[in-house]
């Protein structure tokens, strides 16, 4: 039934207490997918087709006068995923009893319910894009679920696993992208940018130019941050490892923030090779889909839990539930979830970090617009905001995304 259909209770008017008393269930999985296209491009691809996609989760409970719909979308880089979503995932959750998705004291829906529903008769292994498609799904039912719970996520979080929940998350600014015309003047205005706005760490991308060009390109962001903030850099996975090494030896003349993702996410034996040449901090994780990927990094990808950094993004890999799996795998590794930083720049990410103890996030604040960024209150002071309190992930608290949401299912 789409939520078109269910207009027919607009003639209704129900209390809240009236909803609690039904059986509650989800009633309706709605997906859009839309452009976040951009002439910008990073070592390995351009963003001119990028595409992402909207899901909304249609409940049947009503919190202060209005249905409760959870939303979610895609992190960036990976393509919307309507398709695997329409044909597979959604129908999995709408066919199920709707009795097997509530939690056992029966005061709401149950997200690791739900996502064993989705998953059903999924073989192991093999994410490919099925992992976006359930991750969009699972920030939709998260969404739903704190607002069923009348609770921002990120507290819901802290409550529900024990943790004390900290408001005031660092996060930094990727940007530093390839751009038709973009030469130094308008690389350094850019990272000017990010500090005018409270920023202390800033990323910018390598590997998309010679090494020459990219090291020039370097030198010109520090002169102009100085001392007031680090640079991360990204190579986004392009390189082999000759390459890595060659850009290692050149990158740790710098005092940067950290060296990111220098070749294959898979490659665990590059990622291992490069300690012995950069002893700065480096990162990676962002394209790796499951607690198992992660499980092998820690094993055979020579990370360093004193300096490097871990940046698995929910939104890509299976959502909140299976992040939680990996954060027990990192505990069992003697990792702590303060050196996790996912990327994504989404407010799901933001509230994991804020419940759970992560160590910060990313933020895209010019980029894949209305879906990066935060709600509209929040500011950017010397590298850290602190979340609101608004039921759910808080997607209401930004005018341009929110709109963009209710226009699926509201």
């Amino acid at each position: 039934m789409g939520f078109a259909s269910l207009n027919m209770w607009s003639f209704i008017t129900f209390t809240d207490a009236h909803y609690r008393e039904l059986v509650m269930q989800i009633v309706d999985i709605v997906e859009v997918t839309k452009p976040i296209a951009s002439p910008i491009r990073n070592a390995y691809i351009d963003f001119s087709k990028m595409t992402a996609s909207l899901v909304a989760v249609v409940t049947d409970q009503v919190r202060d006068g209005r249905r409760v719909v959870g939303y979610g979308f895609n992190s960036n880089g990976r393509y919307g995923q309507g398709g695997l979503i329409r044909e597979r995932f959604r129908d999995r959750v709408l066919s199920a009893d709707p009795k097997s998705l509530i939690n056992d004291a029966g005061d709401n829906i149950d997200p690791h319910r739900i996502w064993a529903a989705m998953m059903q008769n999924e073989k192991p292994g093999g994410h490919g894009e099925r992992s976006v498609a359930v991750g969009t799904m699972d920030m939709a039912v998260w969404d739903a679920v704190a607002k069923i719970a009348g609770k921002p996520l990120f507290r819901l979080l802290a409550e529900t696993y024990g943790v004390e929940a900290d408001p005031r998350v660092f996060v930094y600014a990727a940007g530093g992208y390839y751009y038709p015309g973009k030469d130094l003047s308008a690389l350094r205005a850019e990272m000017r940018g990010y500090l005018n706005r409270g920023y202390t760490v800033v990323k910018m991308k390598i590997g998309g130019a010679s090494i020459d060009e990219d090291r020039r390109r370097i030198e010109a962001v520090l002169e102009e941050i100085g001392n007031e903030a680090q640079l991360a850099v990204d190579a986004n996975g392009r390189f082999d490892l000759e390459t890595a090494i060659a850009y290692a030896k050149m990158l740790r003349e710098y005092p940067l923030f950290w060296y990111e993702e220098a070749g294959d996410p898979l490659d665990y034996q590059l990622q291992a090779a490069l300690a012995d040449f950069y002893p700065g901090p480096m990162a990676t994780g962002e394209n790796l889909f499951s607690h198992q990927d992660a499980r092998n990094l820690l094993r055979h990808g020579g990370m360093r839990p004193d300096r490097d950094w871990l940046q698995f993004d929910c939104a890509l890999s299976y959502g909140l539930v299976e992040y939680l799996r990996t954060l027990d795998v990192l505990k069992v590794h003697g990792w702590s979830p303060k050196r996790c930083i996912p990327h994504g720049g989404h407010q799901m990410s933001l509230n994991i970090a804020a419940g759970l103890g992560l160590g910060g996030n990313e933020s895209y604040p010019d980029l894949f617009q209305p879906y990066g960024g935060f709600p509209d209150s929040v500011k950017v002071e010397q590298g850290y905001i602190t979340m609101p309190e608004l039921p759910g992930i808080g997607f209401e608290g930004k005018s341009d995304l929110i709109s963009v949401m209710r226009e699926l299912a509201e």
